[in-house]
């Protein structure tokens, strides 16, 4: 996309995701992200619980972008979704953000909950790579995304990190406010595949690996499609393993998440104010390997704590 054309998404109307609410965001008004323009994020780090292809030995490098277009009722990172943490950056300091995350060794950077940034994060991309910038670009989101957008990122983003959280629309209604969130984040998801299409990791005479800038095993390209786990809706868990199986087979990677975690925001939504059972998990694990899976990821006991929740304490920012 022209710098034209970016100028007229961010300034006259937005409409980087399906909310599509048209505010002109480049003064004080916010969209239903809840941010104007002005860059804001809460953490830039090296984060180890991304799935193993991600994080390596090291730790991917991520950036915690404040606001969020989706806003789910049992958001684990509600602080920073909701706009309650956050430092203004430029689109320069976040360029040089990236540059130190790869000094640091990053096997990635991994943009988290970047939608509303998109232009922004070219333009800061671009500069970093004018940089040195070589490391692979995560891009960690809800999946509910504009195709336009994912568009703009053809040629920036090398692995898509994105969720599929729910197949009905009562739940994505009534949880995510986005009655289309499937029909929006399963174009979404298509999309991101064509872009990378299948997976590609780090091999030891890959030129990176030899100069000890990325981990062996770490994917250079691909597709990981996460599905977090929410109490009593196993049933659509299901739903969403075999839409992916049955669209993708193993051309894409599943993660299949038990971490989620009740926080205090939810307890207005008794029926998910519990942790997911080990007999829950079993069942859709079990599921999708009956089905056929091959390339996933499952999590171990001992995921559903605070712990695995990052702090916002502005690290790196």
């Amino acid at each position: 996309m022209n710098q034209d054309t970016n100028r007229e998404t961010q300034n006259i109307g937005c409409r980087l995701c399906p909310r599509n609410c048209n505010v002109d965001r480049s003064g004080e008004k916010t969209g239903y992200c809840g941010m104007t323009n002005e860059i804001y994020a809460a953490r830039a780090a090296l984060h180890m619980w991304e799935e193993p292809c991600i994080s390596g030995e090291r730790g991917s490098g991520a950036v915690f972008f404040t606001g969020c277009q989706l806003r789910c009722v049992f958001c684990q990172n509600a602080q920073i979704a909701a706009g309650q943490a956050g430092k203004k950056i430029s689109v320069e300091r976040l360029a040089e953000i990236f540059i130190e995350l790869q000094e640091k060794h990053a096997n990635n950077i991994n943009l988290v909950t970047p939608t509303h940034y998109v232009p922004q994060i070219i333009k800061a991309l671009d500069i970093a790579k004018k940089n040195g910038l070589v490391i692979p670009i995560v891009y960690n989101t809800s999946s509910y995304e504009n195709l336009e957008t994912l568009k703009m990122l053809d040629g920036y983003v090398d692995v898509y990190l994105p969720d599929l959280k729910y197949v009905s629309g009562i739940y994505s209604k009534k949880y995510s406010n986005a009655a289309d969130y499937f029909k929006k984040a399963s174009t979404a998801i298509g999309e991101m595949y064509r872009q990378c299409q299948l997976p590609i990791f780090y091999e030891r005479a890959d030129d990176l690996v030899r100069r000890g800038i990325v981990e062996e095993g770490i994917m250079k390209r691909g597709v990981i499609v996460r599905h977090l786990l929410l109490p009593g809706l196993i049933k659509d868990s299901k739903e969403v393993i075999q839409y992916l199986y049955e669209t993708y087979h193993d051309d894409v990677y599943v993660s299949i998440m038990n971490q989620y975690t009740p926080l205090p925001h939810v307890k207005a939504y008794p029926e998910l104010n519990r942790t997911i059972t080990e007999a829950e998990y079993d069942e859709v694990v079990d599921y999708a390997v009956d089905l056929g899976i091959n390339h996933g990821f499952i999590q171990e006991e001992g995921t559903q704590k605070d712990s695995f929740i990052p702090e916002f304490d502005y690290e790196g920012i």
